[in-house]
């Protein structure tokens, strides 16, 4: 991980992020002035229990949601005025999402499910390089109904990252996981961000996660509660819960 440099600029800035949901008169505030620094390199975790905004802000984030107020930089593009064009290439070029269920298309087999990114990327990673950095050097001709839970999710993370994107987004990964295959998930993603140093946001209700994050963020009720930093980090093999 890149160490927090005040002679670099951050990979990512929140700048005063507001999200307000209209539900007919009423109006639901999703998240209140959210300023955040996300920097190349690091393994982030946001913390917060359902409605704590983690997810609306990985989706504004990953350009999947747009903020009610405030301003997003990436590197030194801000998302919030860019063209439809420029948000299309941001999240084609740039972001990688692994999802708590894995929508694998079904009727293709593991290596065809992660060409597909492949095939619209710049410059991709060759899909099997990417299912062997998962760990299914030997799974890549099975359907998705001959893969387990786990085996699924990591065809997702290879599809994932095979598009080599700057910004990898996890929305609870291991959460219709059992405990040992959320591990081994977990294990999948720390070595996709040692490996390529791809900066990267883990999103999970499950506080024992965190002690695998060079940073931990924790939200509540729409807000930032506690940004923090481990002073020691935690393989994935040496959390439980």
């Amino acid at each position: 991980m890149n160490a927090r440099d005040g002679s670099r600029a951050p990979l990512l800035r929140v700048e005063g992020i507001s999200k307000v949901y209209l539900m007919g008169d009423v109006s639901v505030t999703a998240l209140r002035e959210v300023s955040l620094d996300f920097w190349s390199g690091e393994l982030v975790v946001l913390l917060g229990a359902s409605g704590s905004g983690k997810s609306t802000l990985l989706n504004i984030i990953g350009g999947l949601d747009v903020p009610s107020s405030g301003h997003l930089i990436f590197r030194e593009l801000d998302l919030t005025t860019a063209t439809k064009p420029a948000m299309t290439d941001f999240r084609r070029r740039s972001i990688g999402f692994v999802f708590q269920f894995y929508n694998l298309i079904a009727s293709l087999t593991a290596l065809e499910n992660v060409q597909l990114v492949t095939e619209i990327a710049d410059d991709p990673m060759p899909a099997e390089e990417a299912l062997r950095l998962v760990g299914l050097a030997d799974r890549m001709g099975h359907f998705p109904a001959q893969l387990s839970g786990g085996e699924q999710q990591r065809v997702a993370i290879a599809r994932a990252v095979a598009k080599r994107p700057e910004l990898l987004l996890c929305d609870e990964p291991t959460g219709a996981l059992d405990y040992r295959t959320g591990k081994l998930v977990l294990e999948v993603i720390e070595r996709v961000n040692r490996e390529l140093g791809t900066t990267t946001l883990v999103i999970t209700h499950n506080s024992a996660i965190a002690g695998m994050a060079d940073r931990v963020i924790t939200l509540r009720s729409g807000e930032v509660a506690e940004d923090r930093r481990n002073a020691t980090k935690l393989t994935p093999s040496e959390l439980s819960w």
